[in-house]
């Protein structure tokens, strides 16, 4: 049996009211507007993600590290803000916790665009396919956290599969 966890906040399906992009928080949480695409905001977000990535990926491994994990720790206050000014959780024009889970994923990958598609793909289906524990947090784990550590976890799927493929093809 499952339990029902009640979100802190209504439905996602509400608009975006005019205007809301203008604060800076919610423009970065929104991905500077890929999450206000029409269809599939969630793969906008992550192609923004892959942008992001493409810049980060001559830093040493380490400072990667440090930038995503401080990335997270932003992303938590910034998706907690604007889903609160949206009042919803997790509204889907949130797309900052796709930036963040696509850079976990693509952590130590190998050089290529084979190597960004296949991070791309992987994030993506465990981001939407959500298999355990990865809808847990999404049910259970409300605010900032919730929004971004779901996805997190998302990409870290994503990061051992590459890993591994990476070892064997090599």
């Amino acid at each position: 049996m499952t339990r029902s966890v009640k979100k802190p906040y209504a439905s996602a399906a509400r608009p975006i009211p005019a205007g809301f992009l203008r604060h800076p928080a919610h423009l970065l949480a929104l991905g500077f507007g890929t999450g206000c695409a029409p269809i599939a905001p969630g793969t906008a977000g992550t192609v923004l993600g892959v942008l992001v990535y493409l810049a980060l990926q001559a830093v040493p491994a380490l400072w990667y590290l440090v930038v995503t994990v401080v990335l997270f720790g932003v992303g938590v206050l910034l998706c907690h803000r604007a889903a609160e000014a949206l009042g919803t959780h997790d509204h889907p024009a949130i797309v900052w916790d796709e930036v963040v889970g696509y850079l976990v994923a693509m952590t130590a990958a190998p050089d290529g665009w084979a190597w960004v598609l296949l991070g791309f793909v992987l994030f993506r289906a465990f981001d939407i396919f959500k298999p355990w524990p990865i809808r847990t947090i999404d049910a259970r784990v409300s605010g900032g956290m919730g929004i971004m550590l779901d996805d997190a976890v998302a990409g870290l799927y994503a990061f051992l599969i590459m890993q591994v493929t990476g070892y064997l093809t090599h």
